[in-house]
């Protein structure tokens, strides 16, 4: 992906602890181009230098309806029961999707990272009868939209847009979603831990063990033993 944000050539990091008149000092780059870099890789828009461009405009308008949000550990981004009402941007942290019963037994679907456009794909999520929450893993960076303002701007651009770019994450959830129960069905505890530490490296890192646990579909005690387990063998966990 090209941007008209180029980064420059660097000092050396040897000479960043000095007064050194050889070391280039550059603004940090505002809050703001991580938003547009996070919208144009959502819709696979390359940024350019000319503002007049249309799609540049777009993005712009896009970027406009969002507001920059922190949020700590588990903070509650999103409750079942209660319409799905924003659009959120990952700039720093990990967020997951999961559902809970009222018996307290919870089932994460997904995580998302940095970069990551999260909505409520499904119809259903908008309305009382959802049945998705969204909870901050970590303390996080969020840009956050109203869902229907969101919408609305993007449909204003052409009447398929929305349902070019609704369709893509539509799928791509899907996907995943069919291939973890696939797994679940098909493969061992083991096999499926395996596939985590190849495929997911840093959320392994990153995600505290009961969720994790959650999400491979194994209870925790199954979990730490795998993860005991592969420690003794030599594998990163």
């Amino acid at each position: 992906m090209s941007s008209s944000f180029r980064p420059a050539v660097a000092s050396a990091p040897c000479l960043l602890g000095s007064d050194s008149d050889e070391l280039i000092h550059y603004d940090s780059a505002p809050a703001e181009v991580a938003l547009l870099n996070g919208l144009s890789h959502a819709f696979g828009i390359c940024l350019n230098e000319n503002k007049d461009d249309p799609d540049a405009r777009f993005l712009s308008h896009l970027a406009s309806l969002f507001k920059q949000q922190r949020v700590d550990l588990e903070t509650p981004l999103e409750k079942h029961d209660r319409p799905w009402g924003n659009v959120y941007l990952i700039q720093y942290g990990i967020v997951r999707l999961f559902r809970e019963s009222n018996s307290g037994k919870v089932a994460v679907h997904h995580f998302f990272t940095e970069g990551d456009l999260i909505w409520p794909v499904f119809g259903r999520s908008r309305t009382v009868r959802n049945t998705l929450c969204l909870t901050s893993v970590l303390p996080a960076t969020l840009w956050v939209a109203d869902f229907a303002a969101f919408r609305s701007a993007i449909q204003s651009y052409g009447d398929g847009l929305w349902h070019n770019f609704a369709l893509v994450l539509t799928e791509e959830i899907a996907e995943l979603t069919s291939m973890r129960e696939y797994r679940k069905h098909t493969m061992s505890a083991r096999e499926r831990y395996q596939l985590l530490l190849d495929e997911y490296p840093e959320l392994v890192k990153r995600v505290p063990d009961n969720q994790l646990a959650s999400w491979l579909g194994v209870v925790p005690a199954t979990f730490s033993r795998l993860k005991t387990s592969f420690a003794k063998q030599g594998k990163p966990a």
